[in-house]
């Protein structure tokens, strides 16, 4: 799929919801617990699988955090939780870090 800023996008296995925040102008394979994701409003965005039980894929997504892959420009936010992994091209994505504040003296 090519992703557009502002998509919503659904699991197939879980609760897991997402935005686009940022993407590349290429395809991608966005996935959520080794399943592919789908439009949240589209056909297929209800969860009908089970998460794979691969643990790699098991660590989950938290309400409200982002994940990014910096090399690819890749940064969703996470709308709903859900069990599944959020992962890229079949890399997981890391959890953004917040940028530290500058300290005030």
């Amino acid at each position: 799929m090519r992703p557009r800023v502002g998509q919503m996008l659904a699991s197939t296995v879980d609760t897991t919801a997402v935005i686009v925040v940022r993407c590349p102008e290429q395809e991608l394979e966005i996935a959520c617990g080794g399943a592919a994701m789908a439009e949240a409003n589209g056909p297929g965005a209800a969860a009908t699988g089970t998460v794979d039980p691969d643990p790699d894929l098991m660590g989950g997504s938290l309400l409200g955090k982002r994940y990014a892959d910096e090399g690819l420009g890749l940064e969703l936010l996470c709308t709903k939780q859900g069990q599944g992994t959020l992962a890229v091209n079949g890399v997981p994505m890391p959890m953004k870090s917040a940028k530290p504040l500058p300290a005030s003296d």
